[in-house]
């Protein structure tokens, strides 16, 4: 019996997708969809623009299998293609428009009061960012499912972090437990990160 295509390595993926396994394929381009669209959105560039990103990616992919070397290594081809397609993308789309200067009554604001620098992170330390994210949800994805729950309840960054009265009554853990419980759950996700 064969292992799920979505729990193997990317080398082991890579060797079906080359054996012709379309389960295979199907999960290798989900696991990477994310970071590539991530990757291109980041830049700045609009959803339908990391559409064709993710398209020109996975058909380059399709070309590059049967001789990619390390297939160990796909998450940084896939990166590294997904910037390099995403950075044409946007040479592609400034050659088509023009920004002009607010010299004209349509804004009657000085020139030294438009704000178009960029105070985003930049491009390498996005991509360092989005990597890490990446490989938290691949150990995420690793753990057993009452450490992930405990985690992702715990860790939340928006309005539906929950406390640990109510993590005590979703996990059905005593509250004193809920500290130590985290803690063991943090060193397993550690040792599974890639």
């Amino acid at each position: 019996m064969t292992a799920p295509t979505d729990s193997l390595e990317d080398r082991e993926l890579v060797e079906r997708c080359r054996a012709g396994d379309a389960n295979a394929w199907t999960a290798l381009v989900a696991r990477y969809q994310r970071l590539v669209y991530a990757i291109v959105i980041r830049m700045g560039l609009d959803e339908h623009v990391a559409a064709d990103v993710f398209q020109a990616v996975f058909e380059k992919l399709v070309q590059h299998l049967p001789k990619l070397r390390e297939p160990d290594r796909l998450q940084a081809w896939v990166v590294t293609t997904a910037k390099r397609e995403g950075l044409a993308a946007r040479r592609h789309g400034q050659r088509q428009v023009s920004m002009s200067r607010p010299d004209d009554e349509s804004d009657s604001r000085p020139a030294e009061e438009w704000d178009i620098a960029d105070d985003s992170p930049g491009a390498e330390q996005q991509l360092d960012d989005l990597q890490q994210l990446h490989r938290l949800r691949l150990g995420l994805d690793r753990l057993d499912e009452r450490c992930r729950e405990l985690l992702l309840l715990v860790f939340r960054d928006d309005e539906e972090r929950v406390g640990y009265d109510e993590v005590s009554r979703r996990l059905n853990l005593p509250v004193g437990s809920i500290g130590p419980t985290r803690s063991r759950c943090l060193g397993k996700l550690r040792k599974l990160l890639p």
